[in-house]
């Protein structure tokens, strides 16, 4: 399918891909902690019959630094963008801290029609890096919303790493003693998807090295089951933080972080759960291949 794209730049740093003719299904499109613009993701989207954007969220001019205090709103503005293209339906999705941003928009705009979540979390995080202040303690929030910080569980700074110096960090230990150390800010930073009419879809590996993806996506989706919604998680036991859907390639190495898997694993998560993302975006509206 033939596609077309063009940079995004009257609110926020962005590109938008859509094919041609456009497409009344738009979707927003959230990197991680990476803060990139997901152009290549949105491509493939867009070859399926979309329309998709992707935005740069924090790190640019006049945002944070880091994933702090980042207005939900922020989100909500990208999709005026896809409205304004012809969009009808609207889905969001996010990898990682792009899952956590998806998930807490869903509940809170009603225009967001579905969520795929890459590696998301059942609660909400402390910042990731400073915020407009240049600070990165205390802790606060990631989020915001209409200027109210978002209830987030903060990070146990006794914690420490086992690997030795110089060598990538496995922070997922990090993830589950802070939520055990902070047990009531904890329940206080649920994520309450049940409270979303949105489609969830959640994808998470086994051998997620980051966080406890899985266990997450476990979490969310007994939420929404005891509201008598159903959201499906798709899995394998040995893919890890980083999902690839086919025609991507494998995730860049990192000197800093593990985040499990391996290109093989992670490509098979990504081809396995990539009918369902599609249908899940795509809603009624039959698409091209």
């Amino acid at each position: 399918m033939e596609i077309i794209e063009h940079a995004i730049n009257a609110h926020c740093e962005g590109v938008m891909v859509e094919p041609l003719g456009g497409s009344t299904v738009g979707v927003l499109v959230l990197a991680g902690s990476s803060g990139r613009i997901e152009t290549d993701r949105c491509r493939l989207l867009a070859r399926t019959g979309m329309t998709a954007l992707s935005i740069r969220w924090f790190g640019g001019e006049g945002q944070p630094a880091g994933i702090c205090e980042i207005p939900l709103e922020t989100f909500s503005t990208a999709i005026d963008l896809l409205r304004a293209e012809g969009a009808e339906r609207i889905g969001v999705l996010g990898l990682s801290k792009g899952a956590e941003a998806a998930l807490l928009l869903a509940i809170r705009d009603p225009r967001v029609d579905a969520v795929v979540a890459l590696s998301p979390t059942s609660v909400v995080w402390a910042n990731v890096g400073p915020g407009t202040d240049g600070r990165t303690y205390p802790y606060r929030s990631s989020w915001t919303w209409r200027e109210e910080p978002v209830p987030f569980v903060p990070y146990d700074d006794s914690w420490a790493p086992t690997e030795a110096e110089g060598e990538p960090t496995a922070c997922r230990t990090l993830y589950e003693r802070s939520r055990q150390t902070f047990d009531e800010a904890a329940r206080q930073a649920v994520i309450p998807i049940e409270q979303s009419t949105a489609e969830i879809l959640l994808v998470a590996g086994g051998d997620d090295e980051m966080w406890p993806s899985l266990v997450f996506a476990q979490e969310l989706a007994s939420r929404c089951a005891s509201a008598g919604r159903t959201a499906k998680v798709i899995s394998t036991a040995d893919a890890g933080h980083r999902p690839r859907l086919p025609g991507e390639g494998p995730a860049a190495s990192s000197h800093r972080f593990r985040y499990g898997g391996t290109a093989e694993a992670d490509a098979d998560l990504g081809a396995k759960a990539w009918p369902d993302i599609v249908g899940v975006l795509a809603g009624p509206v039959a698409l091209g291949s």
